[in-house]
């Protein structure tokens, strides 16, 4: 049974905090109603939604963040078809994607997990959170609040929660908020984070500050007495405070500098808030006519902001005691922004920008959290979201309206067009990356704004894609996706030429052989095609001689097809009733005695290899390796078209007496390094094992190289497997 103090203090809560917005309003009554009556965990998810909307209320977001935040933490008992139905799709949009969020794994596991796994893990779940929250800024504060809320309600209950959820707070939220400048949640996420992974330090560094906090709080108030007045002489208006020193800032400095609580000079702090940018500088002025002042301490982040948009003047003087005293003078603007970050920010504008600006806002802020991202890519220590380290997998571009696309590492302007829809990377033209036109073989990095300038659809100049963006050497490719598509436009250009051509042949034998009222399906019927345009493809590539066409001009080669075994009837007939024969090149014993036979590209086989072959429509016999999955499942659907083939006595060497060699795959995983592909080349020379195509690829230090080379029968290939594994950093060395 739920805790009714605590589902009535949730009500309070809610009630003090003032329903103001109806949909609000109508979405806490919602919860209320699912999860009022629920159990333990019931009311507890619902004291979460409530502490979440606080926050959130707090930073003064708008309704349907609120909303969403109510929303989202149920999705068993609310539905989300129900949300948008009863919300819309806006928020809709917005829970969808903080549920997301939720389902992906911790991002830090416990200390016990494999160090490499781990890391991998981690990067792929910080590359997914980011794909997720680059939907909205609202998904962001809807994360952080919510997170704060957990340590909050964790704090209250006095029970630490899992490590894990301390540990990715401190690691990976707390620097997103302070990379989006929300420093009020900041601090508070690292210090309830700190209170929970390190108690017995949190305790100890909290009584010691105890110890001196009425020594420290005299001294501040001193200051504060003497700095207000000479403000006053100097007709500054000023809003003065304290400037409290947080825990987790205070254990961080102890640590990285070594030393202890004492020696820390300044955990004493002044704040001053004025009304304009010319007062920051005149208090400044007044501050310095009062203190000492220390030079390298000042720093003006007024006039050069920080990258998050942080303003404000520091400086360090020298108080009365000797010891330094810092103090930071800003604008109410600045501190509003200090405080709140980006949702200040954008709660500024919301009323007072358009459209255009409002979208430079989308691209900076998303920038920002792109750059979060490389950070804390950084810091597990990977490398793999930090732009031209050869151990990343992925970049994040963003289109002019401000939508994220993920994009393998290397990838150009051409890639991009591909991404976002085929049509336009087929008319791509040219591009422009942060508003500077660049060639389209230019590499794009991290957080950079493409705009692609495509040819007008039905134009002069849309002729399709260049086909010197498959050349590798030129640049202009770097994702299998986009060359894909670049191949699939060639080869669809190639099939209409070969039918054109095909057609324009197959019209003048007719038309010399006097039957140009025969039907080209009857026709191509006739040569054992079901469609013309596949007799017409054959035609063109020299398949079927002209002698055979004027044939078929004249009447059907074959008995009525009423009386007749159909084409492929007629292949299965012939390969299961006639002996055993060698194939037109002397390598294969199939049982057909004159049917074309080809080697399976797929598996490759070689003497002695167990094979069998598939009987292909138009293409004679494959022959393939009796364990090869691709014939299984070609077997498995059409089950009389498998027939028995064996290796002849003249399958190991030619009519001169020269052993015959057979092209064999092979696949080598090793650990990356110089010298590799050298090393594995010299044992396959020594092996007297001719290679005839190499490719490779490394990713994250590990490197999968894949070789085609020439044998005469798989004991040969052994042998050289079995020296390419005893090479230095060699993890395997298998047959593709």
């Amino acid at each position: 049974m739920p805790d009714p103090e605590l589902a009535g203090a949730v009500t309070s809560d809610w009630q003090a905090q003032g329903a103001g917005d109806t949909d609000v309003a109508a979405a806490v009554d919602f919860v209320r109603e699912r999860l009022g009556g629920g159990d333990e965990a019931d009311a507890r998810a619902l004291r979460h939604a409530m502490g979440t909307l606080g926050i959130l209320r707090m930073l003064e977001v708008g309704p349907a963040a609120q909303v969403a935040a109510v929303l989202f933490g149920s999705p068993g008992r609310i539905p989300l078809r129900e949300i948008q139905t009863r919300f819309g799709p806006e928020v809709s949009r917005l829970v969808e994607s903080m549920r997301k969020i939720r389902r992906l794994k911790e991002i830090h596991r416990a200390v016990e997990e494999d160090e490499t796994g781990g890391q991998q893990g981690q990067i792929e779940v910080l590359r997914r959170m980011t794909m997720a929250m680059s939907v909205d800024i609202r998904v962001v504060l809807i994360r952080l609040a919510s997170r704060l809320q957990t340590l909050r309600q964790h704090a209250a209950d006095r029970e630490a929660p899992e490590a894990s959820i301390s540990r990715e707070t401190l690691d990976v939220l707390a620097p997103l908020a302070n990379r989006l400048g929300l420093w009020q949640l900041k601090w508070e996420l690292e210090d309830l984070s700190f209170r929970f992974l390190w108690p017995d330090e949190y305790k100890r560094l909290a009584k010691q500050l105890e110890e001196r906090r009425v020594e420290r709080e005299d001294f501040v108030e001193a200051a504060l007495a003497r700095l207000r007045a000479e403000l006053e002489r100097a007709g500054i208006r000023a809003e003065l405070s304290g400037r409290p020193k947080h825990l987790f800032s205070i254990h961080n400095k102890m640590r990285r500098k070594g030393l202890s609580l004492p020696e820390i000079q300044d955990l004493r702090g002044l704040r001053v808030i004025v009304a304009g940018i010319d007062d920051c500088y005149a208090a400044l002025g007044a501050i310095h006519g009062i203190w000492q002042a220390i030079p390298e301490e000042y720093d003006d982040y007024v006039s050069r902001p920080k990258p998050n948009g942080y303003r404000s003047l520091h400086t360090v003087v020298v108080a009365d005691d000797g010891r330094p005293l810092e103090i930071q003078i800003r604008t109410a603007e600045m501190h509003r922004f200090a405080e709140y970050g980006v949702a200040a920010h954008w709660r500024y504008k919301e009323g007072r920008t358009g459209a255009s600006d409002r979208h430079d806002d989308e691209v900076a802020w998303l920038r920002q959290l792109l750059a979060w991202q490389r950070d804390i890519g950084q810091s597990l220590g990977s490398g793999a979201v930090l732009p031209g380290d050869a151990g990343q997998s992925t970049i994040f571009v963003l289109t002019p309206q401000a939508r994220v696309i993920e994009l393998p590492i290397g990838s150009t302007p051409v890639d991009f067009a591909y991404h976002v829809h085929t049509r336009l990377g087929h008319r791509c033209r040219g591009a422009r990356v942060d508003g500077i036109m660049v060639p389209l073989s230019t590499r794009l990095q991290n957080g950079q704004t493409v705009e692609i300038i495509a040819a007008r659809e039905g134009g002069a100049h849309d002729d399709g894609p260049s086909r010197d963006w498959l050349n590798p050497q030129l640049g202009f490719v770097a994702s299998n996706r986009a060359r894909a598509k670049v191949r699939q436009w060639f080869n669809a250009l190639d099939t209409e030429r070969d039918i054109a051509l095909g057609r324009e042949r197959v019209e003048k034998v007719l038309q010399r052989e006097g039957a140009t009222s025969l039907a080209l399906d009857e026709y191509a019927a006739r040569l054992g095609y079901t469609e013309a345009s596949q007799l017409f493809i054959a035609v063109a590539k020299d398949e079927i001689g002209p002698r055979l066409l004027e044939a078929a001009a004249h009447g059907p080669l074959e008995p009525p097809e009423s009386q007749r075994p159909t084409p492929d009837e007629e292949v299965l007939n012939r390969a299961r009733a006639s002996t055993e024969g060698r194939s037109r090149n002397g390598v294969l014993v199939v049982g057909v005695g004159s049917l074309m036979t080809q080697l399976a590209k797929c598996c490759r086989p070689a003497p002695p290899d167990a094979i069998a072959g598939f009987v292909t429509r138009g293409r004679g016999v494959s022959v393939h390796r009796a364990d090869c999955p691709t014939l299984r499942s070609l077997a498995e659907r059409e089950p009389e078209r498998r027939i028995e083939t064996s290796w002849s006595e003249a399958a190991t060497r030619d009519a001169a007496g020269r052993p015959l060699l057979y092209p064999v795959d092979i696949e080598v995983h090793a650990a990356d390094r110089s010298g590799l592909l050298r090393d594995i080349s010299d044992v396959l020379a020594k092996q007297r094992t001719n290679v005839v195509a190499v490719s490779t690829r490394t990713r994250q230090g590990h490197a999968v190289m894949r070789f085609t080379v020439e044998v005469a029968d798989t004991g040969v290939l052994d042998r050289s497997l079995a020296a390419i594994a005893g090479i230095e950093g060699i993890q395997s060395a298998r047959r593709h």
